[in-house]
Formats: C-alpha cells, structure tokens, sequence
C-alpha cells in the first residue's frame, strides 16, 4: 500500500476541498507513491511522535492538525514546526493531515463521533456550508437518458442530505443544424433538425463537477453536448461547522455535566449554569466559539466546544450552559475515525 492509498481512503469521507480557506489539510510531507511499512495516528504532530513512529516501523503519519499551517520561509530548526519537518524528511516519515475537512462533513466527521458518545440522537449540521453546491443540466436523446443518468450518478452527482439519485427530467423538443464538419448522431448536414429531448439535471458538490462532467460525456451520444452548470447558494445539510442533537431523556444541568465527564473522560470542565433542564445539545470539536451564537438560535441548552475565552461566556446570555471541555478532549476520538477507516 502507498501514502496516495491512504490519502484516498481519508478523502473519500473529508474531500480536501471541505476545509476553510486558512487551512491547509492533506498530504504534507513525503511522496504519494511511497510504499508503506505502517502508520501512526496522532492528533498532532510533533519531534517526539516521529521519533515514535520510527520505533513503530510506521513511515506515514495521519494526523488531525497540520503540523504546518501557516508559510515557512526556511527550515533550519528554530522552532518545533521546523524541526518536526527536517525530522520528518531525513526520517523518511510523511505526514498527511485531515483537519477542518474531517471537522466539516457530518458522516463519518469529528463531531458526529463526539455527539454519538454522548448518545445524541438527530444529529445534523449546525451551521451548514453554502456555495459548495451546483446544478447540472444536461439535454440527453431519450434512448440514452437511463446510460447518461447512471453514470452522472455513479460519479457522485444527485446526493441531497440523507437521500442519493436525486434528480428531475422533462421533455421537450430540440433543435439542431449540423454544420459542414459536423458528425452528427441523428440528422442532416445543412438541415434544421428537431429531436424528442430530455432535460435531465441533478446536484453536485463543486469538487465532484469535473468528474462528472466526464461520465456525461463519456456515455452521451452526441458530438456536441448541450449543457450547463449554474453555482448555487443553497445550504448543504451534510457539511458545515459543528453539530445539534438532541438526549434521549432530558437532564438535569449538573447530570448533563457528569455525562460529560463520564463519557469522554474528562477531569474538569469549565461551564456557565442556568440552573434549566438539558435535552438539545450542540457540540463542536476544537475551537468552537464563533458558534456560540448559532447555538442560541439554533435553541440549544447546552453548547459544548474547546478554548473559549473569558468574556465569551458572557455570550450565552444566559441561555444555555456553555461548556469548555479542552480542544484536546474536544477531538481526541478524531484517531477512532482513521482507525475504523483503514
């Protein structure tokens, strides 16, 4: 097996185009086409974890965080990221890691493993991503409508939320003049055509487009086809930032906070008190404040994330019990996720 075989099998849950524009998931150090001898899970990267991953006979390292994140300009050393790197290269270690893109997908994501612990039951996207969505629009003869929509679809297209093979037909009347160089399917050169057409469209997400582009035009009769993909604004229910669910029974505050501790193993949590009962919860793994508000309206009794700051608890108004349980604690079960993955 390759590093390329792994990066696959992670980017087939956590698309590399998933993440947010200031970070910088996927293949970080070493060659796609190394052979692997074995690897090392590890929310972050650093000296002492390469070293480890030499002992284990483990040339790849996947891992949550990037141990790279923002530009170097050199690499002689002076700090740990550097170091980490130089090590890395001279060990022969690559390094890929699957962060705000794991963070961002609701199957198989960060989140959804940290609300399946707690027992949270319809558990959806909390602040769901736009822009990542398209329409497609293809005009297809009716004897190959089927072979065109299959392919489309086994290239990913037609998946809205917890339903696939999602699209819409109409028929209509085409019209065509197939020029002097033309080598029509049907027709006359010279003459205006007229042909019993379907206008078959379906949704795709922005990063699956070129694939499936190619599939329509690997199974469509025509010599020119007729399309077109026009951007959408709509709201994608699968990817976005954090998570609500809802507890099977509702809690007492202080029971919520020991089913914390209890399933996710914690020591202390930092916490604001209403004194209310608990049932909808929100959750997001690492540093989640910027979505303290969205978990008010989203009417959340609780809000549980990593690192907020002193004067952001006052930012739940109240409302709802925020609760710091530590960006580490936050994500840890993000090693669970690769694991049962390869």
């Amino acid at each position: 097996m390759k590093v390329k075989d792994i990066s696959a099998l992670i980017e087939s849950i956590a698309p590399p185009q998933f993440q947010e524009n200031y970070d910088n998931a996927g293949l970080i150090v070493g060659h796609p086409d190394d052979e692997i001898s074995g690897v090392m899970l590890s929310l972050d990267v650093t000296e002492e974890v390469i070293d480890e991953a030499v002992r284990n006979n483990c040339n790849m390292i996947l891992a949550h965080h990037p141990i790279i994140f923002k530009g170097l300009k050199r690499l002689n050393g002076s700090n740990y990221v550097e170091r980490t790197v130089i090590s890395a290269i001279k060990k022969g270690v690559a390094i890929y890691a699957a962060h705000t893109n794991l963070d961002n997908v609701l199957m198989n994501g960060v989140n959804q493993k940290f609300a399946s612990k707690l027992g949270l039951r319809s558990v959806k996207i909390l602040q769901p991503k736009v822009g990542i969505l398209s329409k497609i629009q293809v005009y297809v003869p009716v004897s190959h409508l089927d072979l065109v929509r299959e392919a489309m679809f086994a290239a990913g297209a037609g998946q809205i939320g917890n339903y696939s093979e999602c699209g819409f037909e109409v028929e209509g009347l085409g019209s065509f003049k197939p020029g002097t160089e033309a080598e029509p399917f049907s027709g006359t050169i010279g003459v205006r055509e007229n042909a019993q057409e379907i206008k078959f469209e379906t949704l795709v997400h922005n990063h699956l487009i070129n694939k499936v582009i190619k599939a329509m035009l690997s199974t469509h009769p025509y010599e020119e086809v007729a399309h077109e993909i026009i951007g959408l604004s709509n709201e994608d229910p699968n990817t976005g930032s954090g998570v609500i669910g809802e507890l099977e029974t509702e809690l007492t505050e202080q029971d919520f906070l020991a089913l914390l501790k209890d399933k996710l193993s914690l020591r202390s949590i930092r916490h604001t008190t209403t004194g209310g009962k608990i049932k909808k919860v929100a959750l997001c793994g690492g540093s989640g404040s910027f979505l303290i508000g969205t978990a008010r309206r989203a009417g959340a009794d609780a809000y549980v994330t990593g690192d907020i700051k002193y004067h952001e608890y006052f930012d739940a108004e109240k409302d709802l019990t925020l609760c710091d349980i530590g960006h580490y604690e936050s994500e840890i079960s993000t090693l669970e996720i690769f694991y049962d993955k390869i």
